[in-house]
């Protein structure tokens, strides 16, 4: 009886800690027809350069080394839990891996400001709840803030492959066609997100774009774009 409440218990912390844990990095979960759960590594989103795309998954494979290498009773951490277990030094060091490892490899991918911002706060609050002895090392388990850079990096590019595929798409109709043709790119996504960015024809699609006239231009001026700032 004892050890069936055991399992109960463990089953019912692990369902505890998914509301407050990130998505795993590197692979994502699902049932096949048999009922039986897999995984598979996160697809690479489409319209990014080969440098985007390496720079993602390297990002996602540290992620997941220093957050979810290793599971008991329910709980994935990494070797940021382990190494933060020796007072001070361990804490210290957690925070410089995380930056060196993951957010100055993810800045390599030319990121806004705000969002490297975004970041580093993660990884500074991941830095204060270690300090607490014990509770602390479970905190930093707990929030993951690799795992966490890792999804707004992979969400920001996965944006930034959907804007260059549409400005792809309206080159193509202008070519077709002989004039020009909106690609629903405001200039606020062009300055915050760079589509096509680390590719050998970026340059030409930010020329092309600006040579679409001032009527285009307009168009793009007066939409506040739709990237959204504030990605959790």
């Amino acid at each position: 009886m004892s050890a069936y409440m055991q399992n109960i218990g463990v089953k019912l912390f692990r369902q505890h800690l998914e509301n407050y844990t990130p998505p795993d990095p590197l692979y994502e979960y699902y049932t096949d027809a048999k009922g039986k759960q897999r995984r598979k590594k996160r697809d690479v989103p489409a319209g990014l350069s080969p440098r985007d795309a390496k720079i993602l998954k390297t990002v996602q494979r540290r992620a997941r080394c220093l957050d979810k290498s290793f599971s008991f009773c329910g709980l994935r951490f990494g070797w940021t839990f382990i190494i933060g277990i020796v007072p001070g030094a361990g804490d210290a060091a957690c925070a410089a891996l995380n930056y060196v490892l993951v957010i100055r490899k993810a800045r390599e991918a030319d990121l806004p400001p705000w969002l490297v911002g975004k970041m580093l706060f993660n990884n500074v609050v991941s830095a204060i709840g270690g300090i607490v002895p014990a509770a602390g090392d479970v905190f930093i388990a707990v929030y993951k803030a690799n795992s966490r850079n890792a999804m707004l990096l992979e969400e920001f590019l996965r944006i930034r492959g959907e804007e260059y595929l549409k400005l792809q798409a309206a080159q193509e109709d202008e070519a077709r066609s002989g004039r020009i043709v909106a690609s629903g790119v405001s200039k606020r996504d062009m300055e915050q997100v760079k589509p096509g960015a680390g590719m050998e024809t970026e340059r030409s699609v930010t020329s092309s774009l600006s040579q679409r006239g001032k009527k285009q231009t307009t168009e793009l001026n007066s939409d506040h774009g739709r990237f959204v700032e504030n990605m959790n």
